[in-house]
């Protein structure tokens, strides 16, 4: 259709075009705005809203104390450790000093020396029962780190259980939930791809066409990227059954509208020459033209063929003669080429003109 408009019409239905993107953009804008904003009418859901309180909660007391007792238990038995350790090298030392002076009283069996030998072995024995102190505070405080472990663990693993079947029902609640937002994003954007098919079929050649397909187009975007991507899947099922049905609705409307068409071209090609002609648009003819395709039947016809005035499978004129100058110009032309006469100007006689010749 571009070739039979005028140059100031073409830049202005580019700028109309412009409009419609522009305005499709806004509309795309505000309406991804809606759609994102629609999960927040649900209500964050976590695993807590789902667990077993009851049963719960004094399974996590016990492990923040478990927790804390082991942790208490730890610091104490690095304590005891470091204890243990000074008790043991005090009485790796005490005995190597009591051996050295034991042989050297063997060496000089001096009897006056039996008291001290009594005062070491004690100090000895006494070192010994210390060490044995520490090495029972080390076993206890590594029985009460064990049983603080054990605890955890046992809480953790029940603990476990319960928060398992709290995630499975949060799981399921997710599932509802986009359920809902999918059926709220459906009851946003069925509607308005309802008012653009039928903008599309009664309004996409009117006065306001820019803001038509602008929202035409902002319909299309809604459906297939705000909502197609979220539809639910289970495991392809429902996407597939959507997928035929949409399929088959589009397929049924391209046939019935092609079997439609075909009927309307048959009435049409019954139809006078005059009568065809007339009601096709100058516009229209001239883009079939363009294309060398007949304007009433879109067949194609070698236009170039200067034997060719009528179209050989409707019988639609094609060209014709000036009434004027007689020159051979398209039957669609408004004026002819030659000599700018109108198409709708009566044809004038050849005895008419060469009547004053005559009479000279």
């Amino acid at each position: 259709m571009s070739k039979s408009l005028r140059l100031s019409e073409k830049w202005f239905r580019r700028g109309l075009w412009l409009v419609a993107v522009v305005f499709a953009s806004f509309l795309i804008g505000l309406g991804s705005a809606v759609v994102g904003d629609l999960p927040q009418v649900e209500r964050v859901r976590t695993t807590d809203d789902f667990i077993d309180h009851a049963a719960a909660d004094p399974l996590r007391a016990t492990v923040k104390a478990s927790e804390v007792a082991e942790q208490n238990a730890e610091r104490e038995l690095e304590q005891a450790e470091l204890q243990l350790a000074a008790a043991q090298q005090a009485s790796r030392n005490a005995r190597e000093t009591f051996g050295n002076w034991l042989a050297t009283r063997r060496a000089t069996a001096q009897p006056d020396q039996d008291t001290e030998l009594i005062a070491r072995t004690r100090a000895l024995d006494a070192l010994k029962a210390d060490e044995d102190k520490q090495q029972r505070r080390v076993g206890a405080q590594r029985q009460v780190a064990l049983d603080a472990r054990q605890a955890d663990q046992s809480a953790r693993q029940q603990l476990d259980v319960l928060e398992q079947a709290a995630d499975e029902k949060l799981q399921a609640e997710y599932r509802r939930i986009e359920l809902r937002v999918f059926g709220l994003r459906l009851a946003l954007t069925l509607p308005l791809l309802g008012i653009a098919g039928w903008l599309f079929v009664k309004k996409r050649k009117s006065t306001y066409w820019p803001f038509v397909w602008g929202f035409i187009y902002f319909a299309l975007f809604a459906f297939f990227v705000e909502l197609v991507p979220y539809l639910p899947s289970y495991g392809g099922y429902v996407r597939y059954i959507v997928g035929i049905v949409v399929t088959v609705l589009v397929g049924r409307y391209a046939i019935v509208a092609l079997n439609n068409y075909l009927a309307r071209q048959k009435l049409a090609e019954l139809q006078p020459d005059q009568v065809r002609r007339e009601e096709l648009s100058y516009d229209t003819a001239l883009t079939r033209l363009s294309k060398s395709v007949c304007p009433g039947c879109e067949r194609p016809v070698d236009l170039k063929n200067p034997d060719i005035d009528f179209c050989p499978h409707c019988g639609i004129g094609l060209f014709d003669r000036c009434g004027h100058c007689t020159a051979r110009k398209s039957a669609f032309s408004k004026f002819c080429h030659q000599c700018g006469t109108s198409a709708g100007a009566p044809a004038q006689s050849v005895t008419s003109d060469t009547q004053p010749a005559s009479a000279v």
